[in-house]
């Protein structure tokens, strides 16, 4: 795999807060769920997107825009217009003063509003939990991107838009991968223009030298790499790929590796009941011990308080 599909392949949404918003000016939305990513696109109407340090940015119809946790933002028809509703962790909703909702309530599957008939319509879809695995690509992004209808063709919008309100058998597994889809397009699409700061990982994948060990590693952690051995599947001298891969992903192919595997065991930690000792074979340590010392090391706790760590806050997403 590529390094943007392993690194979207441990937060892959799982159960993710998905709602569409019908709202009539003037309105306001505090956010404050301390999500670690979120996606917000226009079906009908304007919003602006006012984060907690920068400008506003607008959003128009087919716009998209990603928002990168925990800190709280805003959107609100007009930067001026005082919120109306706080979006809390888990989705939870109550006005500013902490108490009921009284202009906003439910209006179907996934839908509230101030009536079915509002001029603006947003869709949101979240991340609900912070996963190890995608803090190489959290760390890439900026705080707000936004990505505008008129540089990206995305037949992705009105099929979400027509999801979202459906309540049918595996609808859920639906929306996560319709939501999961959107992120990469988008992703895609902000990597790629002219003036892109994109990530030294996402560069490096159109090297012919250390795009293949990039993929190498992404696809086989468990391998017994060396650099030797690395350098021999991309065809060249164990120096020159050192070099070349330092140089492009800015951490040595051993490094990077070392990281990728401690993110794996992270993702397998919290999403699955695996042993240590099994998890360890998977990612590539001799023994549960090495990778325990390992990913204290890089951590600051052991892999056990880990997953205890883990396992609270999927319950505290689901309660």
């Amino acid at each position: 795999m590529d390094v943007l599909a392993g690194l979207l392949d441990g937060p892959r949404a799982r159960g993710a807060f998905l709602l569409r918003s019908i709202l009539e000016p003037p309105w306001s939305l505090r956010v404050q769920d301390e999500a670690p990513l979120t996606l917000v696109t226009m079906v009908r109407g304007t919003a602006w997107i006012i984060p907690a340090d920068g400008a506003a940015v607008r959003l128009r119809v087919g716009d998209v825009a990603v928002v990168r946790g925990p800190d709280p933002y805003t959107v609100a028809d007009d930067p001026a217009t005082e919120p109306q509703a706080v979006i809390n962790p888990g989705g939870v909703c109550s006005a500013p003063d902490g108490q009921g909702l009284r202009e906003l309530t439910d209006l179907g599957v996934r839908t509230w509003g101030s009536g079915l008939t509002g001029s603006d319509v947003l869709i949101t879809g979240t991340y609900q939990l912070r996963g190890e695995i995608s803090q190489r690509l959290l760390d890439a992004l900026p705080p707000l991107l936004v990505v505008t209808e008129d540089v990206w063709d995305c037949p992705l919008m009105p099929l979400v838009s027509a999801e979202i309100g459906k309540e049918q058998p595996g609808q859920e597994v639906v929306l996560d991968r319709l939501l999961d889809l959107l992120l990469i397009a988008v992703l895609r699409a902000w990597f790629a223009r002219p003036d892109a700061e994109a990530p030294a990982w996402y560069r490096a994948q159109g090297d012919p030298v250390v795009g293949r060990a990039l993929r190498l590693l992404q696809d086989n952690p468990a391998h017994p790499w060396t650099v030797a051995s690395l350098a021999a599947r991309t065809g060249v001298s164990r120096a020159s790929l050192a070099r070349r891969f330092t140089a492009l992903v800015g951490e040595p192919p051993m490094t990077y590796l070392a990281g990728w595997r401690l993110a794996l065991a992270a993702d397998l930690l919290r999403g699955t009941d695996a042993t240590l000792d099994a998890i360890a074979r998977q990612v590539g340590y001799g023994s549960a011990f090495a990778l325990s010392t390992a990913f204290k090391r890089a951590n600051g706790i052991s892999p056990q308080a880990y997953r205890t760590g883990a396992s609270a806050q999927v319950r505290a997403a689901g309660a």
